[in-house]
């Protein structure tokens, strides 16, 4: 081969191999999610009494109008004048941040303008089941909501009381997704057993975004 070839190709090969970026490293696609429901046909006393822990699913993919239903019962804005949310909060000063693990990748939560950004095209169930001991649930559940926390944003304010204030506040968010779960049909379970710098590092999270609480959600199996 001439010399001048052997340039050549070897050019054109960096040229490729440098604009084929992984998907985890492309800039976040922002999707508009649609716009929440307001009232259901189930009430908030019936979904008390139908949550249940759901372990098993099908392989139904959930769509868009209930991710949408169920990020916005987690963390939506409630009162646009002063960004209340759905989950009350210490100091309305909002440490929670909320990633969606589905088969079509890696999404975050904006409250603001209610919408989704993909942070990667993989599908990293797989990975995030591994850092929660090998549990199949989130495995094979069609959603992972992964609550996470800033603690920085409340302990600023309130010192070491605001750890108290931020894992309080979790809670608030993950019933909120139980109970609106059971009003779209779906099942769920919360997760507590995970290794946190593990789960930080499958999903390439932000360093301060300390994941507290997974929670599978999909069609149940009958």
């Amino acid at each position: 081969m001439k010399r001048s070839t052997f340039v050549f190709l070897s050019v054109a090969a960096v040229l490729i191999c440098s604009t084929v970026e992984p998907a985890s490293l492309r800039e976040p696609k922002i999707l508009d999610l649609p716009e929440p429901t307001l009232k259901g046909t189930v009430t908030v006393e019936e979904t008390l009494a139908q949550r249940r822990s759901i372990r098993s699913f099908t392989s139904e993919p959930l769509n868009m109008r209930e991710i949408g239903q169920l990020v916005w019962a987690a963390q939506g804005i409630t009162r646009p004048a002063g960004g209340l949310r759905t989950a009350p909060s210490a100091g309305a000063l909002y440490p929670i941040e909320l990633y969606v693990v589905t088969a079509d990748g890696l999404y975050h939560y904006v409250p603001a303008g209610h919408k989704l950004r993909l942070l990667n095209e993989d599908d990293l169930r797989d990975d995030l089941a591994r850092a929660a001991l090998g549990q199949s649930s989130v495995r094979n559940a069609a959603a992972d909501f992964v609550v996470t926390a800033v603690y920085d944003r409340t302990t600023r304010k309130y010192s070491d009381r605001g750890h108290t204030y931020v894992h309080i506040e979790v809670g608030h968010v993950g019933q909120n997704i139980h109970l609106q779960a059971v009003a779209l049909g779906l099942g769920s379970v919360p997760i507590g057993a995970f290794t946190a710098e593990r789960v930080k590092s499958e999903l390439s999270l932000p360093a301060d975004h300390e994941p507290l609480y997974i929670i599978p959600v999909g069609h149940p199996a009958r």
